[in-house]
């Protein structure tokens, strides 16, 4: 028997969608105002504006990326989901100039869901990984 998704899980579901079909209109119903997103390495966009940055910084590097969101877990607000993304570097990345490579990243995301929206976004995944699939690194 298939679980039943919860509203948390529903609205991480559109939270992902919106960036997988570039629905920055959405941000306002989506994302709280006193959100934060926050990658591996510390760094932080805050509010409405700041995701929309984020995500259109990564969109100039990443064109086509892709979230594909394979595993969810939930409990209350909190929902984690394992995803892959594949994208190409076509843009400037952290100084590394466009390889055209074709990157498949793993990864794992905490979404925090408070009132119906996106509180916090934490996204975890091997840096090393994606440095190698940009041939910086040795696989």
């Amino acid at each position: 028997m298939a679980q039943a998704t919860t509203d948390a899980e529903q609205v991480a579901a559109d939270y992902v969608e919106m960036w997988n079909e570039r629905e920055f209109e959405r941000i306002p119903e989506l994302v709280s105002e006193s959100f934060v997103h926050v990658d591996p390495d510390g760094s932080e966009a805050h509010g409405r504006s700041g995701v929309e940055e984020y995500i259109r910084g990564i969109l100039a590097d990443f064109p086509d990326l892709h979230v594909d969101a394979t595993e969810t877990v939930s409990s209350g607000g909190t929902v984690m989901y394992e995803a892959i993304l594949t994208m190409t570097h076509e843009g400037e990345f952290e100084g590394i100039p466009p390889t055209g490579r074709e990157l498949e990243i793993r990864e794992m995301a905490t979404v925090e869901v408070v009132d119906g929206t996106v509180e916090a976004h934490r996204v975890y995944f091997d840096n090393r990984e994606t440095l190698a699939q940009l041939g910086v690194l040795e696989e």
